[in-house]
C-alpha cells in the first residue's frame, strides 16, 4: 500500500508539472496572433513572432477574414477561434488552424452564430461561446473532430432595462467566459445592467439566472478572473468603472467600485490582470484614452488606484506577456499595436516606441505553447 502511494504521489507531481509546464511563461519567443476591422487596409488576421524578453515584433503570416475583431487561441495552441463581426449573414465563429512554429495559418470552419455583430469568443475546448453584440444573444457551440468542428447548439438572449435610451435601448451581450472553476459560464448583460450565469452540465450549457446585478447605467463589458477563481473584475462601458466581485458557484457579491475612466468618456473597453495578479490593468476610450492602472490586495482583492497611462487613439483590447514583461495595446483609430514595458514591481508602464503598425487593429492574443 505505501509503495502504492508513492507511485500515486509521483504521478500526480507529474500531471502537475505538466500543467505548469503548459502554462510556463519562459519560452522567450511567441507567436502571436492579432484581429482587426477590416474596414481599412487590413485583410483580417495577422500573426507574428514575438520576443517578450526584447518586445521585437516579426509579421510571419496573414489570412483573410471579415472583421475578425476578436480571438482566442484554444487549449494547446495550435487553434485559433475568432469572430466575424458583421450584422448580417457573414456573423460567424471562424475555426483557424495555427502552425504554432512558423505562425502560418488556414481556415478550417466557419459556422453561423444566427446572431449579429459577434464581438467576444471564448472556449474550453469542448464549447466555445460568442457574444453577440447587436444580436443581443449569447451562441453556443459544440466542438467535435479535436475542436475543428463546431455546431452551433442554443442561442440564449440577453434583455433591456438600463437608463440610456440611446446605447441601452436593444439587449446587447458583450462578453462570456468559462469561469475558473470549470463550471459555469457567465456573460455580461449589457443593457439590463447585469451579469448572466449559466450552468455547464455534461457538454451542454443551461440558464442559472443571474450572477449579479450592477448599478443602473453602468453597461457591463469586459471581465476577468483572479488566478485562484476567488474574486472577478468587471470593466462597465458607460460608467467606466470596475467593480470588484468575491466568486463562488457561478455567483458574484460585489466587493468594491473604483474609477477608471475619471473624465466621464462613457468609453471603457478592456480589462485585465498581471500573470502574477498584483496588478490590474484596464483600458478608457472616446476621451482622455489610456490604461488606468491597480494595485492588487491578492487577499481581499480590492484595488487601489496607482497610475495612469495614456496611449494612442481608441485602446479596444489589450494583452499582457506571459511573463508579466511587456503589454501590448490595440489602438484601432491609430493604426497600430503600442508595445509598453511594464515595470514588475511599480506595475507601471513605459512606452518602448516599437509600434506594430496594423491597421484598425483591435485584438492581440500569445500562443504560450509555442515551440513545444
Amino acid at each position: 500500500m505505501k509503495k502504492r502511494n508513492i507511485i500515486t504521489a509521483a504521478v500526480m507531481l507529474l500531471m502537475l508539472a505538466g500543467c505548469h509546464q503548459g502554462k510556463d511563461s519562459g519560452e522567450t519567443q511567441l507567436t502571436m496572433v492579432v484581429g482587426t476591422y477590416t474596414d481599412g487596409s487590413s485583410t483580417g488576421i495577422y500573426s507574428y513572432r514575438f520576443n517578450q524578453e526584447t518586445g521585437e515584433a516579426l509579421l510571419l503570416d496573414s489570412l483573410a477574414a471579415v472583421n475578425p475583431s476578436y480571438l482566442t487561441i484554444a487549449p494547446y495552441g495550435e487553434l485559433v477561434y475568432a469572430v466575424s463581426e458583421t450584422s448580417d449573414s457573414l456573423a460567424s465563429l471562424n475555426i483557424i488552424q495555427l502552425d504554432r512554429h512558423d505562425g502560418s495559418m488556414r481556415l478550417v470552419a466557419s459556422e453561423p452564430t444566427n446572431g449579429a455583430d459577434p464581438c467576444y469568443v471564448a472556449t474550453n475546448g469542448t464549447l466555445a461561446v460568442t457574444a453577440n453584440y447587436s444580436g443581443g444573444s449569447m451562441s453556443t457551440f459544440t466542438l467535435s473532430e479535436q475542436g475543428r468542428k463546431a455546431t452551433l447548439a442554443r442561442l440564449f438572449a440577453g434583455a433591456t432595462g438600463g437608463p440610456d435610451t440611446l446605447r441601452q435601448s436593444s439587449p446587447h451581450v458583450h462578453c462570456s467566459c468559462f469561469t475558473p472553476d470549470g463550471h459555469y459560464v457567465l456573460a455580461t448583460d449589457f443593457s439590463a445592467d447585469r451579469i448572466l450565469s449559466f450552468r455547464l452540465n455534461e457538454g451542454t450549457i443551461a440558464e442559472n439566472g443571474v450572477a449579479a446585478t450592477i448599478g443602473a447605467d453602468s453597461g457591463p463589458r469586459h471581465l476577468v478572473f483572479s488566478n485562484d477563481g476567488r474574486h472577478a473584475y468587471l470593466m462597465s462601458e458607460l460608467s467606466g468603472k470596475v467593480t470588484v466581485f468575491a466568486y463562488a458557484d457561478g455567483r458574484l457579491s460585489q466587493l468594491q467600485e473604483v474609477v477608471s475612466d475619471s473624465v466621464g468618456a462613457r468609453g471603457g473597453a478592456d480589462i485585465h490582470l498581471s500573470p502574477d495578479g498584483r496588478f490590474l490593468y484596464s483600458s478608457n476610450r472616446l476621451q482622455a484614452e489610456g490604461i488606468a492602472i491597480f494595485a492588487v490586495d491578492k487577499q481581499s482583492g480590492l484595488l487601489t488606484h496607482i497610475g495612469y497611462q495614456p496611449t494612442a487613439a481608441h485602446p479596444r483590447q489589450f494583452n499582457i506577456t506571459p511573463n508579466g514583461r511587456f503589454l501590448l495595446c490595440c489602438c484601432r483609430d491609430s493604426n497600430k499595436i503600442q508595445v509598453f514595458r511594464r515595470d514588475e514591481q511599480s506595475g507601471l508602464l513605459t512606452d518602448t516606441g516599437r509600434d506594430i503598425s496594423v491597421s484598425r487593429a483591435v485584438c492581440v492574443q500569445f500562443n504560450t505553447f509555442f515551440g513545444r
